[in-house]
């Protein structure tokens, strides 16, 4: 085919990222161009995308040529015309990759500006506020659902704290023997969960149900050795409680390796 057949035209697409910002994709059939850098000929597909598109404040973000075999029939024109298609979604993911590292740059601004009042990052700031709008106001969100989760788990964690703390320190140590070793094992045992949890919890392993099963489990060791005479403790009870906590702890232990 001539050279000038070689060409399906291309793509223009508005599109609409997740933050909001209007961007135009515009994917261009060159043809059969002879690339200066390898002297070969290729069949090249340029990319251009706009941001803010349609304002004063239009800019390209991303340009690029992308270069295929050069071979000039109709089957290969429609293998081209597929391409574009896939040229303009992968355009979408390089703007959706592009706006949240943009993103995560705008909140690291805010962060050192919020730390050390720097004038620098202030007009940094101020800038990316005026060129990027809508990924500002994006990150100015992300950052108060940060903060706002980082209290509620602190919250949560003073309150697992609470609900963990070592057992009772008065308690009546019965005078038999196997009682009185139960009862340390248990304490022991206890104390190894504490620690496993905050060790879990550091790593990011803990969930929902094991923090649950670890509450009842160090109440009830709790309602089990305070406030009882040396006389009232039960064999059965202690055994119980033991039982239960031990195999809590091994499920914390398997967890940590």
């Amino acid at each position: 085919m001539d050279r000038d057949r070689c060409r399906v035209g291309g793509a223009n697409q508005n599109y609409s990222s997740n933050s909001g910002t209007a961007y135009h994709i515009q994917v261009e059939d060159v043809g059969p161009t002879l690339d200066r850098i390898t002297e070969s000929s290729v069949r090249r597909v340029n990319m251009i995308v706009y941001a803010n598109y349609g304002e004063p404040n239009t800019r390209i973000i991303y340009s690029h040529d992308y270069d295929f075999e050069d071979r000039r029939t109709h089957e290969y024109n429609q293998i081209i015309q597929g391409k574009i298609g896939e040229l303009v979604a992968i355009a979408r993911d390089i703007i959706e990759d592009k706006e949240r590292r943009q993103i995560n740059r705008i909140k690291s601004l805010i962060r050192h500006y919020h730390e050390t009042k720097d004038e620098t990052s202030k007009k940094e700031i101020e800038a990316a506020n005026n060129v990027y709008p809508f990924l500002f106001s994006q990150a100015w969100v992300e950052l108060k659902q940060q903060r706002a989760e980082k209290a509620a788990m602190e919250t949560v964690q003073r309150a697992a704290a609470r609900d963990f703390e070592p057992l009772p320190e008065e308690v009546m140590y019965p005078l038999d023997p196997e009682l009185r070793v139960r009862i340390l094992e248990i304490e022991r045992i206890s104390i190894d969960i504490s620690k496993g949890l905050e060790q879990l919890r550091e790593k990011g392993k803990t969930d929902d149900i094991l923090l649950q099963t670890c509450r009842k489990l160090m109440a009830r060791a709790r309602e089990t050795l305070e406030g009882r005479e040396a006389t009232e403790f039960n064999t059965r009870r202690l055994d119980m409680t033991q039982q239960s906590l031990l195999t809590t702890l091994k499920q914390i232990q398997s967890r940590l390796r």
